[in-house]
């Protein structure tokens, strides 16, 4: 997709905050520090759009993008060790949940692991949470580039058996190197088709 233009719209705390419109929406999720913001800004050609940090937990709302005039990104909050305050962590997974159970707009998750890290029960949490509610999944496998060859290999296997996804069906994907941009944007745009 050529992207013409990118717009901040909002921070939603709950789905009933959400933006009122017909355009189809793209969430992003995975845990904490996984380089949600990165991948986004990266897919979107823009440095510091979507807030990066080093401190986990960051993202706290549900925050909308606009991509030309027709398509919303939408930034979820990152599960597992975030450093937020239990209070704040709470009501996260009613809030995440809720926008995606109830979000008619919603047409797939580009849902992210960090190729270093073996996926956390958090994550098989989640992954099985999407299966149960039939919610079309985009599996991404980030910072690819801060590991070697034969060690992308070992992981992608590794996140295959721990999941039960097939390797095909995840999605190297560097910033640094923009691997993985085109087949990512492909599988976006196949979410996107209306017999999707």
């Amino acid at each position: 997709m050529l992207v013409k233009s990118v717009d901040f719209i909002t921070s939603a705390p709950s789905l009933a905050s959400c933006p009122v419109s017909e355009w189809p929406e793209i969430a992003f999720a995975g845990r904490s520090n996984v380089g949600k913001s990165s991948l986004i800004n990266c897919l979107l050609n823009r440095k510091g759009l979507v807030r990066t940090s080093s401190t986990p937990g960051r993202t706290q709302l549900l925050n909308y993008f606009a991509i030309n005039e027709s398509l919303y990104f939408v930034d979820l909050p990152g599960y597992g060790f975030a450093r937020a305050p239990r209070s704040v962590r709470e009501k996260w997974q009613p809030m995440v949940h809720g926008y995606l159970k109830g979000r008619q707009s919603l047409r797939a998750v580009v849902w992210l692991l960090d190729v270093r890290r073996d996926p956390s029960p958090e994550d098989l949490e989640f992954l099985d949470w999407l299966e149960e509610n039939e919610i079309p999944t985009i599996p991404v496998v980030t910072k690819i580039d801060k590991v070697s060859k034969n060690q992308l290999a070992r992981s992608l296997a590794k996140i295959s058996s721990a999941t039960g996804l097939s390797k095909d069906l995840l999605t190297p994907f560097s910033v640094q190197t923009r691997q993985g941009y085109k087949e990512v944007w492909e599988l976006i745009s196949m979410a996107l088709e209306p017999e999707a």
